[in-house]
């Protein structure tokens, strides 16, 4: 499931950044809003989320038909941010630091892949899930690191064509400084989501510790997709080995 959705994401993050016009972006989004299946229907083939009637089948085979509800309102709230940023680029707006930051790590899609995540683990309760969608630190702080760690790295190519303004923009304009600055102080936010993971796991804990792991280690494949460059925009690299080596090649003891 969470395979599923980190590719619709994708798609999502393209059909608002390159390929939707502003009224097409419009439509879906208040269609996500309504959640209404008949506006569903009325989209464009590729803007269709049938994901997540098979997420829903699969919960009701499990008898847990309530945690869709929570995957719905990650979602919207997915949308809802990309929409912000359709705008934002549609009248070249640069906004504040803070307001990018509440936007755009919604956007990342963090929210939405950890939350689902959650729901294929057996000990997954709707208090755990209450927890996930309610903004806990750990969560947020994972998205930041997805956020400004993907700008640092791709915002280069990401303005060479018509694109929202990244972190990078944001922080020159407001603080008027260069760029080499605005990146050492976004490396310092990272730093700084880190520290708040690490806090969030010692003792005691909101949510029992595997699913603190599971947003752990989400921040901690960021780390592998953009460490040095954007590997998850070009895949065909080090991702290409690192898939092979976990999946293709034989492993001996």
């Amino acid at each position: 499931m969470t395979t599923k959705l980190t590719a619709l994401a994708s798609v999502i993050d393209d059909m608002y950044d390159a390929y939707g016009t502003i009224k097409e972006l419009e439509l879906f989004t208040n269609a996500v809003e309504r959640w209404d299946i008949c506006c569903l229907f009325d989209l464009p083939k590729y803007m269709q989320l049938d994901v997540f009637d098979e997420i829903e089948l699969e919960m009701r085979k499990k008898g847990k038909v309530y945690c869709i509800k929570y995957v719905k309102k990650e979602m919207k709230r997915l949308v809802q941010s990309h929409m912000s940023e359709a705008r934002w680029c549609h009248s070249n707006h640069t906004p504040t630091v803070e307001e990018y930051m509440q936007v755009r790590t919604t956007s990342a899609g963090y929210h939405l892949l950890i939350t689902t995540s959650f729901l294929g683990m057996e000990d997954t309760t709707e208090e755990v899930l209450i927890w996930a969608t309610n903004e806990p630190v750990i969560i947020t702080a994972s998205a930041v690191i997805a956020r400004l760690t993907d700008d640092i790295v791709g915002d280069e190519f990401e303005q060479e064509r018509q694109h929202v303004v990244s972190s990078i923009q944001c922080y020159m304009k407001e603080h008027k400084i260069s760029r080499k600055c605005a990146i050492e102080e976004l490396r310092k936010l990272v730093e700084n989501a880190w520290k708040d993971i690490n806090d969030a796991c010692l003792a005691p804990t909101e949510v029992p510790m595997k699913f603190l792991m599971r947003v752990v280690n989400f921040a901690r494949v960021i780390d592998v997709l953009y460490k040095d460059e954007d590997n998850y925009t070009n895949a065909g690299g080090i991702m290409k080995d690192h898939i092979q080596t976990l999946l293709v090649k034989k492993m001996y003891v």
